[in-house]
């Protein structure tokens, strides 16, 4: 069997703020393998977005241990752990994190500037990219002259843009009316038919029925479909008690 893209074992998440501890995450295990596009759901506050915070490598584990790639990149120091995530990781944000004084050509070649890309070949990236999600056409606009469909393509586009291992999307569709945030779904489904590997955070559980597979996120614990706390704690009952 193929080595796991992204291994995540017992991971813990623990805040502190004076004589409070908060317990963001706590135990989390799993596996996603290349080709791989899965949905981690819950509702608000269960820690979806600190764990996906994790696997971006935007926070760090206060315990367990986090392999991208068959390498542990759970305490790697802050420059190794900026060029994994320029290289291998590409972010779909619900709010579009676009520059609003920038071409939608000039913030999806932004990245690749940083990634020491000649400049040809940016071009030309940026282009087939843009194709790819249907906005090519629109490469001179700046995002206020965007819809926000239009402008969560653009945002997907950017993150396509340096061929990263995995795209992490956090509730890609928040931002978007029902019309536009299914018209996203689909791109990103179409991404994965064509061999991405795609791990989304939502609370809606109409966009789960987009992913392969789905891991439920409750109160920091992963939970299956019938509400067993995977380490086989019996927590669930006490916590809907």
């Amino acid at each position: 069997m193929t080595t796991p893209l992204i291994q995540l074992n017992d991971i813990t998440k623990v805040y502190y703020t004076d004589d409070i501890e908060t317990h963001a995450l706590s135990g989390v295990s799993f596996d996603i393998h290349k080709g791989e596009f899965l949905s981690i759901a819950g509702p608000s506050g269960c820690g979806k977005s600190t764990l996906l915070s994790i696997m971006g490598l935007l926070d760090s584990p206060t315990g367990g241990r986090y392999q991208l790639n068959g390498h542990d990149v759970s305490e790697l120091g802050t420059a190794d752990q900026t060029r994994i995530r320029n290289q291998e990781i590409g972010f779909i944000f619900q709010s579009f994190n676009l520059i609003a004084d920038m071409t939608v050509a000039e913030n999806v070649e932004l990245p690749l500037i940083y990634s020491g890309m000649a400049k040809a070949k940016r071009k030309e990236r940026v282009q087939e990219v843009l194709e790819r999600v249907q906005m090519a056409h629109r490469n001179k606009h700046l995002p206020n002259q965007l819809s926000g469909g239009q402008q969560q393509r653009v945002a997907i586009a950017r993150a396509l843009a340096g061929k990263p291992s995995v795209l992490l999307a956090d509730e890609p569709t928040g931002n978007l009316d029902s019309s536009n945030g299914e018209k996203a779904m689909e791109l990103l489904s179409e991404l994965h038919d064509g061999g991405a590997t795609i791990v989304m955070v939502t609370h809606d559980d109409r966009y789960n029925s987009h992913a392969s597979r789905v891991v439920h996120l409750f109160d920091g614990h992963v939970v299956d479909e019938n509400g067993s706390i995977n380490d086989d704690h019996s927590l669930l009952s006490e916590i809907r008690a």
